[in-house]
């Protein structure tokens, strides 16, 4: 099984972040956290610190299944302007490969074109970037190979739609009973 990649920058949304990749990793999934700025140290929207796994520049993510964009502001934001980020997650879906983002992420998927007639979801005032989107009023979207989500109160549903494309719907059963998960 491959690695997980969740990108950070300063102003990522705490419960998005943590949430989604606490529950990749009971899945018994590999996740990296990487910084995409020049620090490994980045600092969340509500002032939570997390010293990342690795640095954008350092990577060279041959082993990448998925690829992890949480929200929040000016996080969402500065992926948005991280051309290395850009070109990967263009070259990785090109190939089909799963894209997951929420909040305001969906916003990087939309510019780069990647949401034209797919069915998407994002944090309300955020729909302008989805461009040729259908936007959904949805907690979680999932079209193909793109997993969108509204935002911090659809992390859960989110984080267990990544585990059911990669791990299954046992996996995610298993998780709901064990974390008491209203299914």
């Amino acid at each position: 099984m491959g690695t997980v990649y969740a990108f950070f920058a300063d102003g990522f949304e705490e419960i998005e972040a943590f949430t989604t990749i606490d529950i990749l990793r009971r899945a018994g999934l590999n996740v990296k956290i990487v910084s995409v700025t020049p620090d490994e140290i980045v600092v969340g929207a509500h002032d939570v610190s997390v010293f990342c796994d690795i640095n954008f520049v350092n990577c060279d993510f041959f082993d990448a299944e998925l690829l992890f964009l949480p929200g929040g502001m000016p996080g969402a934001a500065t992926l948005d302007k991280h051309e290395g980020l850009r070109k990967l997650i263009l070259d990785f879906a090109g190939k089909g490969k799963p894209v997951a983002a929420i909040c305001a992420a969906p916003m990087v998927l939309g510019k780069l074109g990647l949401l034209k007639g797919k069915k998407a979801t994002c944090y309300p005032s955020f729909e302008q970037y989805l461009e040729g989107a259908e936007c959904a009023n949805e907690h979680v979207v999932r079209d193909g190979n793109i997993i969108t989500g509204m935002g911090p109160g659809a992390t859960m549903e989110f984080a267990l739609t990544i585990v059911d494309l990669l791990v299954g719907k046992e996996k995610v059963e298993e998780l709901v009973e064990a974390m008491c998960v209203k299914h």
